[in-house]
């Protein structure tokens, strides 16, 4: 068995577009964040192109059986408490849905997989993450 990841947002966009392999994570163990599943939907059902919108259904149910949804419990939004006073403290502007992706990447021991270069997660008190942007 390979890495246990948290896949961000953008890997799975970026895979139903072909923009990228997703078979490099064969060997790992993939989750997402429930928030993460809410962002990808809200893609579809702001699409107004009815047969795109099948396209994509059908592209995340079939992502959806390799993946595990993570659910937010009261673990999970105990370090997510402590993610947003930190960021707070630190006087540092994190997205919140990245916030909690992070927090279940911590509660977790899991490794944030995104290709976003804004993304903050590196700064985070007990996140590990990789940029997969190569």
């Amino acid at each position: 068995m390979g890495r246990r990841l948290i896949l961000d947002t953008n890997i799975l966009i970026d895979y139903e577009h072909g923009d990228f392999d997703i078979t490099q994570f064969d060997d790992d163990k993939l989750a997402i964040a429930g928030v993460t599943l809410a962002e990808y939907r809200y893609g579809i059902e702001m699409d107004s192109d009815l047969e795109r919108v099948e396209s994509r259904e059908n592209t995340l149910r079939e992502m959806l059986k390799q993946l595990e949804v993570l659910v937010y419990d009261e673990n999970t939004a105990t370090v997510h408490a402590r993610l947003m006073a930190y960021e707070h403290k630190a006087g540092h502007r994190c997205s919140p849905h990245d916030l909690i992706i992070a927090a279940h990447a911590a509660q977790t021991g899991r490794m944030v997989a995104t290709r976003d270069a804004t993304a903050r997660f590196g700064a985070l008190p007990g996140v590990m993450y990789f940029d997969v942007r190569s």
